[in-house]
């Protein structure tokens, strides 16, 4: 099925899976100024990530259609000294290499990023596809009992995979997409680390099922990759991982818009504390260190909660 943009005459986006995903034609992204950008936003909310073949775009035409979707942000752990163009990350690989595990980017950060604007450089004729799963579909099929659970629960995010796991950040399980007004389940299996407010056994469970949860193919769309594909998405609402299945040279650029703060219920119990130290606190240490670092916990529903003994104004 082909929709035309009422906006815009000629713009064709067609839906590639029944969860997210479309591919559209008719727009010169090398020339987009704001009317494109209104017609693209609009496809973006509906269609959560958009795919326009053949366009092999400039890195200047590249950061230009980027910017007019907001401020552009630097990969904050991730550098490729061989380009000139701070705001564009590149990743090259060959036999594999990639972020081959379910993400949302850049969780790990207080505000991370709104959407990104991929340029498929290179890519092999077989294999190195990416998939990218609904989160507001995910959130939507979960039981009510699930969904009760998760509203007003947070979740511990860190840079771990890049070697920071310094660097992290608190968000809700359950975050409200700040434009469309839809829940959004917005935990992930490469940079979730541990619910706040659960010991670790009980994270371990809650995060397992809604990781896997979140995988299922009726949720997802997987996308071939052509030479010169841009593609965007929303990452307030979506993950995506890559099939690290290919041979031979796949060349990627992305740009990235400066992110938001997620928003949820406000959290309805305190950060977990153990109450007796042995082995298994080990398991905690990457949270108590979160708690410790001077970062402002998330308010609680009750005013009459003390933080956990021994937290309370310490720091690294």
């Amino acid at each position: 099925m082909t929709s035309i943009d009422d906006t815009r005459i000629g713009v064709e986006a067609t839906p590639l899976a029944a969860a997210l995903g479309a591919e559209v034609r008719g727009i010169d992204l090398g020339t987009a100024g704001p009317s494109e950008a209104t017609t693209i936003t609009s496809l973006l909310l509906e269609h959560k990530v958009l795919f326009f073949p053949g366009q092999d775009l400039t890195l200047d035409e590249h950061l230009a259609l980027a910017r007019q979707f907001g401020p552009l942000e630097a990969h904050p752990n991730l550098k490729n000294p061989n380009l000139d163009h701070p705001e564009i990350f590149e990743l090259a690989a060959s036999a594999g290499g990639v972020a081959d595990e379910w993400h949302t980017d850049l969780t790990f950060l207080p505000s991370p990023s709104v959407m990104s604007v991929l340029n498929m450089v290179t890519c092999p004729d077989i294999g190195g596809d990416t998939m990218w799963t609904n989160l507001v579909m995910a959130y939507e099929a979960l039981s009510d009992p699930i969904k009760d659970l998760c509203n007003g629960l947070t979740a511990l995010h860190d840079a771990h995979p890049h070697g920071r796991s310094d660097k992290m950040a608190v968000h809700p399980v359950v975050r409200r997409h700040p434009e469309t007004g839809d829940k959004v389940l917005y935990v992930n299996q490469h940079f979730t680390r541990r619910i706040v407010e659960m010991s670790h056994a009980e994270s371990e469970a809650l995060l397992g099922l809604l990781t896997a949860w979140v995988t299922q193919p009726r949720f997802t769309v997987r996308y071939r990759w052509t030479q010169g594909t841009i593609a965007m998405w929303d990452n307030r609402c979506t993950q995506h991982t890559v099939l690290n299945d290919f041979e031979g040279e796949r060349i990627i650029q992305r740009a990235t818009v400066t992110g938001d703060v997620p928003e949820g219920e406000p959290p309805r119990w305190s950060p977990w504390s153990p109450d007796k130290i042995g082995a298994l606190t080990r398991h905690d240490r990457q949270l108590l260190r979160y708690l410790r670092s001077g970062t402002e916990p998330p308010p609680v529903a009750t005013q009459d909660t003390e933080p956990p003994p021994g937290l309370a104004g310490q720091q690294h």
